[in-house]
C-alpha cells in the first residue's frame, strides 16, 4: 500500500526530487540489477509517443512496454515530467550539426532543415512543454553560438540570430504538423483531399469578392502541395534578412 501511495504521488508530481535529472544521471551507476537504462526508457517512451501521441505515454504504460515492475523506472525518473525531459533530450540527440567548417549561413540553414525533419518525425514534440534544460538540447545553441563567434557580433546579436532561425523553423514546422494532424482526423491524405473537403467554404468565401488577392493565389499558385519548397523559401528570406541586418 505504501509503495502504491508513493507511486501515485510521483505520478501526480507531488513528490519532487531535490536534484535535477541530469545531475543524478551523471553519478556513478548502481550495480546493475536489470537491463533497464535511461536510454532504453527514452527509446521506448519516444516510440509510444511517435505511434500514439504524447497522451499515451504514462509511467504504467512505460512499465508495461519495458516489461518491468511499475516502480522500476522510478530509479531513473521521478515521474512523467522527468520522463518527458528524458524523451526530449533523446530526440534532440538526433539533431546532427552541419559539416565541420561550414559557414554561418550553412550552419543555420542545416539547423532549420533538420529541426523541421525532427518535428515531422516526432510530431508530439510540438505539444511537449518542458521548462528545463537538457544536455542534448543545450548542445544545439552551443554549436551555433560557436559557429557565430568569428562574425564580429556581440553576445546578444549572436543569440538573436539563433533564436530567429529556430523560431522560424519551429513555427513553420509546427504549422505543418498541425495541418497534417487535422487532415488525419478528417481522413484526408493529400492537398487535393483537403481542398475538396474545404471546397464549400472556399467557394462561398471567394464568391463574396472580399478576398481578391487570396483568390488570385488560389488560382495561380503551383506549389500549394510542396511544403519543402515553402519552408526553404521562407528560410532563405530569414537568412537574407539576418545577413543584411547584421552585415555578415
Amino acid at each position: 500500500m505504501a509503495a502504491d501511495q508513493q507511486q501515485d504521488r510521483r505520478a501526480k508530481g507531488e513528490e519532487k526530487p531535490l536534484t535535477s535529472l541530469w545531475e543524478r544521471l551523471e553519478r556513478p551507476a548502481p550495480a546493475p540489477r536489470s537491463t533497464l537504462t535511461p536510454e532504453r526508457i527514452a527509446t521506448v517512451a519516444v516510440g509510444v509517443a511517435d505511434a500514439e501521441g504524447l497522451d499515451a505515454v504514462t509511467m504504467r504504460r512505460l512499465a508495461t512496454e519495458l516489461g518491468v515492475a511499475p516502480m522500476a523506472a522510478y530509479r531513473y525518473v521521478s515521474g512523467k515530467d522527468e520522463l518527458l525531459e528524458l524523451m526530449v533530450d533523446f530526440v534532440y540527440g538526433e539533431l546532427a550539426p552541419a559539416e565541420s567548417g561550414a559557414g554561418w549561413r550553412e550552419v543555420m540553414r542545416t539547423l532549420a532543415l533538420r529541426t523541421r525533419d525532427l518535428l515531422l518525425d516526432h510530431p508530439w514534440m510540438t505539444q511537449a512543454s518542458v521548462l528545463a534544460l537538457t544536455p542534448n538540447q543545450l548542445a544545439v545553441p552551443e554549436r551555433v553560438l560557436t559557429a557565430l563567434d568569428d562574425l564580429g557580433l556581440d553576445a546578444d546579436r549572436r543569440m538573436a540570430v539563433f533564436r530567429t532561425v529556430t523560431a522560424y523553423a519551429k513555427g513553420a514546422a509546427e504549422a505543418e504538423v498541425g495541418l497534417l494532424r487535422e487532415m488525419r482526423k478528417r481522413g484526408w491524405t493529400s492537398g487535393h483531399d483537403t481542398r475538396t473537403g474545404l471546397a464549400p467554404q472556399m467557394t462561398w468565401l471567394m464568391g463574396t469578392g472580399r478576398y481578391p488577392a487570396f483568390h488570385r493565389y488560389a488560382l495561380d499558385a503551383t506549389r500549394k502541395d510542396d511544403p519543402q519548397w515553402q519552408f526553404e523559401t521562407g528560410l532563405d528570406c530569414v537568412l537574407d534578412g539576418i545577413a543584411a541586418r547584421m552585415g555578415i
